[in-house]
Parts: structure tokens; sequence; C-alpha cells
């Protein structure tokens, strides 16, 4: 009798948020610790995963970051023991961004360096890549089996009203209009694959507290009257033109053209709705999926430090979306049943 082989799976272990500066004030180590649970260690029930995906707000500086908080980072991502560097693919967030007068978003491309141009700084290697990056800082793809991975980065830089100004995040998502027309490129070169694209934030009206003003008005981000407040919990600007609504529209005349949308940027609590929205939605034949936020201490009233494991299977349609809590605070620590989904693809996922 043959012996039964159960089915490939592909684990993405998705991230943001962890403020690695405010955190360090309270004794905590964001992202290390988030690191030495999913690999079981200290005690914690670890869990394996292929990638991982940071979607950015590694910085919890309200002023534009420095090297002192991007060598903390690097040294906080060397916990891992599992994995190597590589394994990690970085987006920009809001609270990345360079100061107006700075060189364009100089920390990240220096300490994060998602395609492994400042290799001594960020101890990212290309050659370590499970799967390799096509693209700049900015925006890339890859691809893992006919998932197709297209990281799209925030441009909260420059000054107001996009940027952010010389003391606060500025929340209000941006990308440049080049970045949409390649993610349009990408998602129609992609047809015979599962889209999946990424940004720090999600889309308007799609996950917990991403309409107007509900960033600002429920607490969850701070206003500054010269940054678009109204837009403080989504993607906002693109190509510098305010609440465009481009890649709704798209999705919306092209149902289904992105399998799922990850982003992050509104810390939450795992069963936190606002505006009749969870973390997880569908729209547009779009899975929209807000992976939580590993800070505990920005934005301390909602934060809870959570990150989000999605489980394809080879030859399956469906993935898991698993939720994980890094402390105890809220239930016990590690997977938080209530939290799980499991969603549908478009097509079947075939394994690298």
């Amino acid at each position: 009798m043959t012996a039964h082989v159960p089915p490939k799976t592909f684990v993405v272990w998705a991230m943001a948020d962890a403020h690695v500066g405010t955190e360090q004030k309270h004794g905590r180590e964001s992202l290390s610790d988030a690191i030495r649970q999913a690999e079981g260690r200290g005690g914690a029930s670890g869990f394996h995963w292929d990638v991982a995906l940071n979607l950015g707000d590694f910085s919890g500086s309200q002023t534009p970051p420095d090297d002192e908080e991007g060598r903390e980072v690097v040294r906080q991502y060397g916990a891992s023991t599992l994995h190597p560097r590589g394994h990690f693919y970085d987006l920009v967030g809001n609270h990345d961004a360079s100061g107006a007068d700075e060189p364009t978003q100089w920390w990240f491309r220096k300490w994060l360096d998602p395609t492994g141009e400042n290799t001594s700084h960020s101890g990212v290697h290309p050659n370590e890549r499970p799967f390799p990056v096509e693209g700049t800082w900015e925006r890339y793809c890859f691809r893992a089996g006919n998932l197709v991975f297209l990281m799209m980065g925030d441009r909260n830089d420059g000054g107001p009203p996009v940027g952010r100004g010389t003391r606060g995040g500025y929340p209000a998502g941006a990308v440049t209009r080049e970045t949409f027309d390649w993610w349009v490129e990408q998602v129609e070169a992609a047809r015979d694959g599962i889209v999946v694209s990424a940004h720090h934030h999600m889309l308007k009206g799609t996950t917990v507290a991403s309409g107007d003003w509900e960033g600002v008005d429920k607490g969850y981000h701070g206003r500054f009257e010269d940054g678009a407040p109204i837009g403080a919990s989504y993607l906002y600007w693109v190509g510098g033109e305010p609440d465009s609504g481009r890649f709704e529209a798209y999705l919306d005349g092209h149902p289904g053209a992105g399998a799922m949308w990850l982003g992050a940027h509104t810390h939450a609590r795992p069963d936190d709705r606002q505006g009749g929205r969870s973390h997880i939605e569908t729209r547009w034949g779009t899975h929209f999926v807000n992976v939580g936020a590993l800070t505990r201490y920005h934005g301390e009233q909602h934060s809870m430090p959570v990150s989000r494991a999605l489980t394809f299977t080879d030859g399956s349609d469906a993935v898991t979306v698993r939720c994980y809590l890094h402390t105890d605070e809220y239930a016990k620590q590690g997977w938080y049943l209530p939290a799980e989904r499991v969603l549908r693809l478009p097509k079947p996922f075939r394994a690298p």
C-alpha cells in the first residue's frame, strides 16, 4: 500500500508596525520578540513559515528616523536563527519616511533595502532570497509557484500635504503614479497567477476603520491638518491626487483581478470592528487582510501585538489566514482561533 503523502503547503508570515523605537522606550523588542516566538523559542508555540512579509513602520519616531534606530532594526532582525535575512521581504511605511529636505526615503533604502543595494548596512544579500525580487526599493515583485507578490512602498515623504512634516507620522497613505501604473501592468501580465498585492495601507472602505475620517475620529491616528486627516487610515494619495480611487476603480472594473490585498497601518485588536468592517473583508472579488501590528505602545489605545500566517496548499483554492497573538494580554499567547478565516482563491495554488 502506498503511504499517503500530505499535499505541500506554503506559509507566508505577514507582519507590520513594529515601531521599534517606541517599543524600546518601554523595554520591549517588538520585532525580535516576534521572530523568536515564531521560531518557537522562549517557551512560545512556534510555527513553520517559508517567507515573511513586513509591511512597514519599522520606525517609531515622530520625526524622520535616524541611523541609531536603523541599526536597532537590523540588530533585531538578527534574532532569526532558522531563516536568513533574505527570507524577509520589506515595505516602507509612513513612519519610515524621510524628511522634506532629506534624500528620498534614504533611511528605508539604507537599513531595510529590499533589493540588496546597501548590504553592508541592511544585511540583505540578494543571493539569499528564496524567490528573487524584480524591481526597485519602491515597487518590486516576486513569484512563489503561481503566487505573484506585488510589493508597493508608501511614499509619505517630501513634505506636506502628501509627505510628513517636521513632526508626526502624517499617516495618509501614498504611492506615485508610476507605482500605480506598474501595479496595473503587473496585474494584467499575471492572469495565469494568483496576485497578492501588498502596501503599508489598506484601500478605502475595505477593512476596520479604513473610511473617511475614521482613522482620526476613532483615535487610531494623529490628526495633522496639513496632511489630509480625512484619509489617515487608507491609501489616499496616488501621484499627488487626493482620494483618487484609482485602485478601487480598477478592481471594481476587473473583479477578481487581484486575489488578495495585504496591508496594516491601522493598529487594532483582533476582534475590533469600525465602520461595520473587520480585519478581513472581501470587495470586488479581492480579499483584504489587515495583518495587524507588532507594537503594543505605539497607538496604545488600540494596539495589541499580532501578526498573521497565510497557509496555501498545493492543488487547493483555499487559503487559511490565522492570527497569532504575541502577548497574553488579550488572550492566551499563540493562535487566536476566533480570528481564523478560510478564503477562496480564483484558482488552485501551485507550490514552488
